[in-house]
């Protein structure tokens, strides 16, 4: 999508939003020029929002390259998905293993539009987009069941998602609700932002200014989100086999080069965990 572009139906260009925001963050051409704005206003006063972005798309096509290539999974379920990007997760999932089924869930119209529009799968696999609430589980297991088949394992991708869900909807007994529907040998990941690193040495200048960045985000029309802790994904993934190296800062989960010593970790935490 261009500025020249026209707009979709319905789509509002005059305000921001923040999934094009993120896309306008890892480069993607989905947004506008309202949200480029938005989108760059919250990088000068929290600078490493666009690092935890590209990170946090680089984590996914890990997970599912290793899934798909090591684990022998198959079948793919990602909540939360956000606006397509560059290797999604049928395209990491389906260069490994062609009949690999994705089902994707998002509870914005706009993103799950766009991904009807966009994301195509290979005709040996299939594709299916859930307009859907993560706070509504059985909803989501329900209507996923009509392209996976829950007698065999599948991946559930929780990344980014969790974090946009308040403590009073108990988003650990989410996320265990889901887990508790998979079979046997299953995966689940999640990935959120956290609010631990630089912590002991925070000064009233980085508090205004990460006050500054929540206030452009909700002024975009975000739900608010709610950076926690690794203890907290850790939790989420309480009862499975954690696998190595566990919870681990995002650019630190099984790095694609062999500096580790030379990576520097970010406020946003993840995990992959097995189901006995």
């Amino acid at each position: 999508m261009t500025d020249s572009s026209a707009p979709a139906p319905g789509i509002d260009t005059r305000r921001p939003h923040q999934a094009r925001i993120w896309n306008h963050w890892l480069g993607g051409k989905d947004n506008y020029p309202v949200d480029r704005d938005v989108g760059d206003r919250i990088m000068r006063v929290f600078p490493e929002i666009a690092d935890i972005a590209r990170h946090s798309r680089a984590l996914l096509v890990r997970v599912v390259r290793f899934l798909a290539e090591e684990q022998g999974v198959r079948q793919f379920l990602d909540v939360g998905t956000g606006m397509p990007g560059l290797d999604n997760t049928h395209e990491v999932a389906q260069r490994v293993a062609p009949g690999a089924r994705v089902v994707y869930v998002d509870n914005d119209p706009l993103v799950v539009a766009h991904a009807r529009a966009l994301l195509t799968g290979l005709p040996a696999g299939s594709c299916d987009y859930l307009e859907a609430d993560v706070r509504d589980p059985g909803d989501i297991i329900e209507r996923a069941a009509a392209t996976l088949d829950f007698s065999q394992p599948i991946a559930l991708l929780l990344l980014g998602i969790i974090g946009n869900v308040p403590d009073e909807d108990d988003p650990v007994a989410i996320v265990r609700t889901l887990t508790s529907r998979l079979p046997s040998g299953s995966f689940v990941v999640v990935n959120d932002g956290t609010n631990v690193l630089g912590v002991t040495d925070d000064t009233p200048a980085d508090a205004t200014a990460r006050a500054e960045a929540l206030r452009l985000c909700a002024d975009a029309g975000s739900v608010p989100y709610h950076a926690r802790t690794p203890g907290f994904i850790a939790a989420c993934l309480e009862g499975l086999e954690l696998l190595e190296p566990g919870v681990v800062s995002t650019p630190l989960w099984r790095p694609d080069f062999p500096e580790i010593d030379e990576i520097e970790p970010l406020d946003s935490f993840g995990g992959v965990a097995r189901k006995p």
